[in-house]
């Protein structure tokens, strides 16, 4: 299984980026996809993930109504929209699988840099 995360950049606080995770290997209906994020000093924390059979996503309050994560089956693509940016969104985020919805994230991509100035 591998996992390729892209789209990062620096932007402006208010700003927009669009990440996204190709994956090879999986995902299959059962699983689950996330995005973790890890500022400097600071531990990995989870942002947001979705049911790839059904499409459901769930997200932390820090990001909720802001970033949205969506998937292409087809593609078996993730996608992590972030709208109205903020310098606290600076971070290393990162995409991962949960096989079979099993609470366990074994396998991680290299991350992509996410820098938001104020």
């Amino acid at each position: 299984v591998q996992l390729q995360a892209s789209g990062g950049g620096m932007v402006q606080a208010g700003g927009s980026l669009r990440l996204s995770c190709t994956i090879s290997g999986r995902p299959y209906s059962s699983d689950v996809v996330a995005w973790f994020r890890q500022a400097p000093g600071k531990e990995r924390e989870f942002v947001a993930r979705i049911r790839w059979g059904s499409g459901v996503t769930y997200y932390s309050d820090s990001v909720k109504g802001r970033f949205t994560m969506s998937r292409d089956k087809g593609e078996t693509t993730s996608y992590l929209q972030m709208s109205s940016l903020k310098p606290e969104d600076t971070a290393v985020y990162y995409c991962t699988i949960d096989p079979n919805n099993g609470g366990r994230y074994p396998y991680w991509g290299q991350g992509t840099q996410v820098t938001v100035s104020s």
